[in-house]
């Protein structure tokens, strides 16, 4: 689904291998297979037509065990989502060999999309704690499929590393489109520790959960960047490179030429660390090609925000080393209109500080923690949603804050904006101290009316129970009038630091 600035990052070129597959991509929707732009991403898993919510809880205790994770699905509906149509998830539900262990975060990364072609979208849950074959921390992900009846415990199957390495993390970020014609279905991009992977569902017979699934890795690759240019200290250049820790995956065609492209959004470590740096791969019907490296991340998130049919790029970078002093930001967002060439290489920046943003400027405030990007109003233009879990209100610290920023023919701007709180009127709970209300933020279109609502996560609410606000949108966007909230415990998660809400599919 949807879901984050100079130097570069080398990951070499990669194509993903060519099949019979089709070589041009359908028009996609919620329930089928190819998802191209980034409206296309529904999470449809029973196939009515319905956006479903997927929430992850990796700290949730299962079978005893506690930090084994598990992953809640509320079913969209006409009347929205609930608290009562409700299916949760686990390793103690996957039929499988999966076994719920402490410390596995089941639930850390989710992502959806229909692998199989069959008319009904996947979940895919990440376990990164997972400990493969006594490698401790080596990661797995399983496969939950869609059906008429929704997702089904036991109806699963799992995908590990091929040669798994203790804290690989397999399953760090998630993504899931139709990156090529390789298949008609859509392809799983996964990245551990600093690899990036993708895989396709294979063609021979296979029955859903055998915990075996015929998934083919076509392509991975390490994801570093070039050392640092020379300086008087080291005029030859060969300082050391630097490594870009991948965090988020986030797919749209931004280029508009029928299929998905891929953008990858890290964090550099070694030298100069801490900067977010994001790789453009562009799809077609071969498969993925590198293009370019833009800054901007770790975050990252994508939609059409001028209405144009290119998708655009939207990057978060809450905190960064240069963030301070003269360079003070609190939050950094940047956009990148996309166009026949892709995401721009001119970035237009965001802060609090920008004209007609609502707040002030903060040194951890964290703001572009989370992005998401849609169309709140019915207008024809995504907004994006920000989040900022560092906002203090008032005296009260790190409560958090959420904004919305508009988009519109002639891109995002800040006519209309809102920000919300915990103490907004209308909006349920108070501002308390390390509440960090925003952590998680998704536009969402659960009752199909074309007005995404807007939820707001607080995993840490609760003393790290973990809380999910909805405020719905009406003709005019988004408002607190009609919020409401619900916790873990409100869906059956077990609590004692659940961590519900970590990860909220788009």
């Amino acid at each position: 689904m949807r879901m984050n600035r100079p130097a570069a990052l080398t990951a070499a070129s990669f194509l993903l291998l060519t099949g019979a597959g089709v070589a041009a991509a359908p028009a996609a929707f919620a329930g089928t297979p190819g998802s191209t732009h980034a409206n296309d991403r529904n999470s449809d898993f029973n196939g009515d037509g319905h956006e479903d919510l997927l929430v992850g809880a990796p700290g949730a205790t299962v079978g005893g065990h506690r930090g084994a994770g598990l992953v809640t699905v509320q079913y969209g509906s006409r009347g929205g989502v609930g608290t009562t149509d409700v299916a949760r998830l686990s390793e103690a539900t996957t039929g499988g060999d999966g076994v719920p262990e402490p410390g596995d975060g089941f639930g850390t990364t989710v992502t959806s999309g229909d692998l199989n072609s069959d008319g009904y979208d996947d979940a895919v849950v990440a376990a990164p704690g997972e400990d493969v074959d006594g490698v401790r921390d080596a990661g797995r992900l399983t496969i939950f499929w869609g059906t008429e009846q929704g997702l089904r415990p036991g109806l699963s199957d799992v995908i590990e590393a091929e040669e798994p390495r203790a804290g690989e993390r397999f399953g760090t970020a998630l993504a899931a489109a139709r990156f090529s014609g390789a298949t008609e279905g859509d392809v799983l991009a996964v990245t551990d520790r600093d690899e990036l992977d993708t895989y396709t569902y294979g063609d021979e017979p296979h029955i859903p959960g055998n915990g075996a699934a015929p998934f083919h890795r076509r392509s991975s690759r390490r994801l570093t960047a070039p050392a640092p240019a020379p300086t008087a200290s080291r005029p030859d250049g060969r300082a050391a490179a630097r490594t870009v820790l991948p965090r988020t995956l986030t797919t749209g065609d931004y280029d508009d030429n029928g299929f998905a492209d891929l953008v990858v959004s890290g964090v550099t470590t070694g030298a100069e660390p801490g900067h977010g740096w994001s790789t453009y791969y562009s799809g077609h019907a071969g498969g993925l090609t590198e293009e370019r490296t833009l800054r901007g991340g770790p975050v990252a998130a994508t939609g059409d925000i001028d209405g144009d049919g290119f998708d655009d790029l939207v990057t978060g970078e809450p905190t960064s080393p240069d963030d301070g002093g003269e360079t003070l930001t609190g939050g950094l967002v940047g956009v990148r209109y996309g166009s026949a060439d892709g995401p721009a290489a001119d970035v237009q920046w965001w802060t609090q500080g920008s004209a007609g943003v609502p707040g002030v400027v903060e040194k951890g405030d964290g703001w572009g923690a989370d992005l998401s990007v849609d169309d709140t109003d019915r207008d024809g233009y995504a907004d994006v949603a920000v989040g900022a879990p560092g906002e203090d209100v008032g005296p009260v610290a790190d409560a958090g804050a959420v904004w919305l920023l508009r988009g519109g023919a002639h891109g995002l701007t800040a006519k209309g904006a809102a920000s919300w709180t915990q103490n907004t009127e209308g909006v349920p709970g108070a501002a308390e101290k390390g509440d960090k209300w925003g952590a998680q933020v998704r536009l969402a279109d659960p009752n199909r009316d074309r007005r995404f609502d807007l939820l707001a996560a607080a995993p840490g609410e609760n003393t790290g129970d973990g809380v999910v606000w909805f405020l719905p949108s009406k003709a005019s966007g988004v408002t607190a009038a009609g919020s409401w909230s619900y916790g873990a415990k409100s869906l059956g998660v077990p609590v004692d630091g659940a961590a519900f809400g970590t990860a909220v599919d788009e």
